[in-house]
């Protein structure tokens, strides 16, 4: 760890600019953009006023600024949706991490959820002690999004609806079927539920398992949506899947097409 240490009045002029210009973070392209320097003399500037505490290295050619009070440059990420954004974009922050945010779950995950139409070697990175899952999405399937402000920066979340869907689509971004199953409950109580829009986000998608997992649970929890409903059995394309790829699956029900554990088979 570093701890902070005194730089020259050149260097504080540069530092107060740069604070002052940008939001969030700090990149070399800012810093050559804003000091106009070369992007190598903008590297070392940032490398130098790291090493005495004043910038905390986020990934290689981006920082954020250390508050005074802290005594260290060691510390952990203030906003993670701010670097997720500047690391990730186009991109947008969604399943339980968007779901907490639209406030349909009461649960706490640390992991942030990031949408992204990059193609990352790492998904599961670890930047600064905070987690992120990342899911890579065609520049087709980037809607559904609502701009959220943290801070001077703007970031995107899934609203609801979207939400709901990915997680449809992916039942690990909602930290597996049952806890998707309890956002989803959530959102049929809220004032987002939007059926409809649900229904058209999945046409867009053009995804069919959504349409088996999303009829299966219309069924089970929401009997009066039967215009959904049918659209859903409209929609059904061949082959089975399963509920949650994530667990055993050995029953078949065949109307959704979908391979269920033996305690979902029961209650169906």
């Amino acid at each position: 760890m570093e701890n902070l240490a005194g730089i020259g009045k050149e260097d504080r002029k540069r530092l107060s600019a740069l604070f002052r210009e940008t939001k969030g973070t700090i990149s070399v392209k800012d810093t050559a953009g804003i000091l106009k320097v070369a992007p190598t003399d903008a590297s070392k500037m940032l490398s130098r006023w790291a090493k005495k505490g004043w910038l905390s290295r986020v990934r290689r050619g981006l920082y954020v600024r250390v508050a005074l009070e802290s005594r260290t440059a060691d510390i952990p990420l203030e906003d993670p949706w701010i670097i997720a954004e500047r690391l990730f974009s186009p991109c947008y922050i969604g399943g339980w991490s968007a779901a907490g945010y639209w406030d349909l779950t009461e649960q706490i995950f640390r992991t942030v959820v990031v949408l992204t139409t990059r193609k990352p070697r790492d998904r599961a990175p670890v930047i600064r002690g905070t987690s992120f899952m990342l899911r890579t999405i065609s520049a087709t399937a980037l809607f559904g999004t609502k701009p959220v402000w943290k801070g001077q920066v703007k970031v995107s979340v899934s609203d609801p609806t979207r939400t709901i869907l990915d997680m449809l689509i992916d039942p690990k971004l909602g930290g597996g079927i049952r806890p998707t199953v309890d956002i989803f409950l959530s959102y049929l109580r809220s004032e987002n539920k939007n059926i409809p829009l649900l229904i058209e986000y999945a046409k867009r998608l053009g995804n069919g398992a959504v349409f088996k997992r999303l009829g299966l649970l219309l069924e089970r929890y929401a009997r009066d949506e039967e215009s959904a409903l049918n659209e859903c059995k409209a929609q059904l394309t061949k082959g089975n899947v399963k509920l949650d790829p994530g667990l055993k699956a050995d029953k078949l029900i065949t109307r959704w097409r979908l391979w269920v554990p033996e305690s979902w088979a029961k209650e169906s």
